[in-house]
């Protein structure tokens, strides 16, 4: 079989590709070495079993808790609201804060993905035509002795930052960290946004209960006041006790705008949280009734909280990325290695750029140390440590921030269920002390002072137990906000897409 020479070309593609070669051949060892700078650790969650400091606080009278169910993903089910499950479906496809949370994780993946490109050497072509003239009083470089020519150079150049020390592979351990980070914290905003919905539209049925609650006692007023008249038109009781129920009902009705202004304002917040203008309302309402308590609450273990939370992951994240850029700062201190190659052909006629004279390359190595700078590496690692100590205090910050918000609202949720039974019970004696205050009034046995008691009893009694009932399921939203909000129970969107993260158990 016959071999026919190579060209130009040839030859320096050839070239090339014993560079690449060589060049990956060099690099395996960099690659698979050790990295300088300290290894991450996780953290490991505090030593303690409980959340309050009595061994018999976490409970929560009238309602079961259960220390090892899971946090389901769409907790807001619970509530049993077909209209806030649909609320919260709009929110999360069309609230805005969620998808700028989208992007910026995209755009994190994105830069992580761009810095693995400095793991492998860089591959630039390219190719440069020039017609010169060269003075006439110089010889012609050409054998034609012409004193015009071109040159045609066609190459091809690969140049290797050799990762001897690790750096790149740092660098690029704190890119992941940092797209890891971005992932916990749209965590955290879609938790939010879904709380802040669920709240909203308890604070909704609070004010809509307010409102009925006020025109029930001011329809009883007004009836009161006409009784009232025709007694005194009868002589039986005197002006001052008709004008003292006048008062009384026109302080009752001045509740009603700023009750009314509330309402449209709440109106308002949903139309926000589910991407819609504050023209565009909603067309789910909600009162008090809308909501059930679950029929069972969660308690994540103390050791399972601190990788539920979505703000305590991205404060590790965050912890780690730092760490990483300590191991960047080192390798900066050390010899900085480099290797090129490049191959190609030049000739001063395009169709000679195959002929095998034209052929061109070279390879080359450097290394590179910094003598002085006055300080300026050194100093720049001793910032990427202090900034790895300013982060390990900013998450040991977050987690028992963590554990104060679970800690307090268990204890809301305590005193929200005496709460609710204390207001219940004001609102059944009031009641019936308007009722029989009412009777009164009809046989013409009037105590004004009395009347004008028993009905701002019936009334701050009745608003009193609407604020309990909607403070518990406030109480309840913050619990499932505080545990985490069972992100890594989601479908497509499971643990292993984000970390290390809490053991699988049973459902609520």
């Amino acid at each position: 079989m016959v071999h026919s020479p190579k060209t130009g070309w040839g030859l320096a593609f050839s070239r090339v590709r014993c560079c690449i070669v060589a060049f990956l051949t060099a690099a395996s060892p960099a690659l698979s070495g050790c990295a300088v700078g300290p290894d991450y650790k996780p953290q490991a969650p505090p030593e303690t079993s409980r959340y309050l400091s009595d061994p018999a606080g976490d409970r929560v009278p009238g309602h079961p808790i259960v220390r090892t169910a899971e946090v389901p993903p769409q907790w807001w089910e619970l509530f049993r609201s077909p209209a806030l499950n649909q609320l919260v479906e709009d929110g999360i496809t069309h609230n805005a804060d969620l998808a700028a949370a989208e992007a910026a994780v995209r755009m994190a993946e994105a830069n992580a993905l761009a810095q693995r490109g400095l793991l492998f050497p860089n591959v630039t072509g390219g190719f440069n035509s020039s017609r010169q003239q060269v003075p006439v009083d110089l010889q012609s470089p050409l054998e034609s002795n012409a004193h015009l020519l071109s040159l045609h150079t066609g190459q091809v150049t690969v140049s290797y930052l050799a990762d001897v020390w690790g750096g790149t592979r740092r660098l690029v351990e704190s890119t992941d960290s940092q797209a890891e980070m971005r992932a916990f914290q749209r965590e955290g905003v879609y938790l939010t946004l879904a709380s802040n919905i669920a709240l909203a539209a308890i604070e909704e049925g609070r004010v809509r209960g307010q409102i009925a609650a006020t025109r029930r006692v001011l329809g009883l007023q007004t009836e009161v006041l006409k009784l009232l008249r025709r007694q005194q038109e009868q002589g039986q009781i005197a002006q001052t006790d008709v004008a003292a129920q006048e008062t009384s009902v026109a302080q009752t009705r001045l509740l009603l705008p700023n009750l009314e202004k509330q309402l449209a304002q709440q109106r308002h917040l949903l139309s926000f949280l589910t991407g819609r203008l504050a023209s565009d309302a909603p067309k789910e309402t909600f009162d008090l009734g809308s909501f059930r308590m679950p029929r069972r609450l969660p308690l994540s273990l103390p050791a399972d909280l601190v990788r539920q939370r979505p703000d305590i992951q991205a404060a590790e994240a965050n912890l780690h990325s730092t760490n990483a850029m300590v191991g960047v700062a080192i390798a900066n201190r050390l010899p900085q290695i480099t290797l090129m190659a490049s191959g190609g052909a030049a000739a001063a006629k395009f169709s000679q750029l195959a002929t095998p004279g034209a052929a061109l390359g070279m390879i080359a190595g450097n290394a590179a140390q910094t003598i002085f700078d006055a300080g300026t590496l050194a100093n720049k690692q001793r910032a990427a440590e202090e900034e790895t100590n300013q982060s390990l205090a900013q998450y040991r910050s977050v987690v028992l921030a963590a554990f104060q918000n679970v800690a307090d609202v268990l204890r809301a949720l305590q005193a929200g269920t005496r709460a609710i039974s204390a207001a219940t019970d004001a609102e059944r004696s009031a009641t019936e002390s308007i009722t029989l205050v009412r009777k009164q009034v009809d046989q013409g046995q009037i105590s004004v002072p009395l009347l004008l008691a028993t009905q701002q009893a019936y009334l701050q009694t009745s608003l009193a137990r609407l604020d309990a009932q909607a403070a518990q399921l406030a109480n309840t939203v913050a619990l499932f906000q505080a545990l985490g909000g069972g992100w890594w129970n989601r479908d497509g969107h499971k643990q292993a897409d984000l970390g290390h993260g809490p053991v699988k158990r049973d459902s609520v």
